[in-house]
């Protein structure tokens, strides 16, 4: 009788709530935003920027950009095959205003072929004093012509960041 009884009332409460998903035929479609990237989201729906291999298209400078800090910072990665050299910028959470860093150097992982550069601090032109937005560093396995994939890692303000990237086919 117990069992019935619970049954019973599961039931009850089942067809009560009911379903609580929306039925698309009767709902309008969330109505989209961009976010602070530019990226259409629908209403209340947040972009978790933590997602390896977020696209965000090429970076000013054509490289392959990902995130530093959810969003907060971006670095592109760029290489120069001729000169075995990599290059990485920092910008804010735009994507395309440079963002000086007090750091003197980040370090850049690449997955195939295998390698770890240290990128020195190569401040430009508008960058203040002490801080740069531009980090160059070079080794002969760059002068491979392929897609790289990796990892770029620096520290700002105490703080450690960290973005995965991967190159996709593209004029070099």
């Amino acid at each position: 009788m117990k069992v019935l009884t619970w049954l019973t009332l599961t039931v009850s409460l089942l067809g009560f709530v009911g379903c609580t998903k929306d039925d698309a035929s009767t709902s309008p479609p969330p109505a989209e935003t961009a976010d602070d990237h530019g990226h259409d989201h629908a209403e209340g729906e947040t972009h978790d920027h933590s997602v390896a291999g977020h696209a965000h298209g090429l970076g000013p400078h054509d490289g392959v950009v990902a995130d530093w800090g959810g969003g907060k910072y971006h670095v592109e990665f760029t290489v120069d095959h001729d000169k075995t050299e990599a290059t990485v910028y920092v910008y804010g959470g735009d994507e395309t205003t440079p963002a000086p860093i007090d750091a003197e150097s980040i370090e850049l992982s690449i997955v195939d072929p295998e390698m770890v550069v240290t990128l020195n601090a190569a401040p430009q032109d508008d960058d203040p004093e002490g801080k740069a937005s531009r980090f160059i560093g070079t080794h002969e396995k760059l002068g491979v012509v392929q897609e790289y994939e990796g990892t770029m890692t620096g520290v700002i303000d105490g703080t450690p960041y960290s973005g995965d990237f991967k190159e996709e086919a593209h004029d070099h």
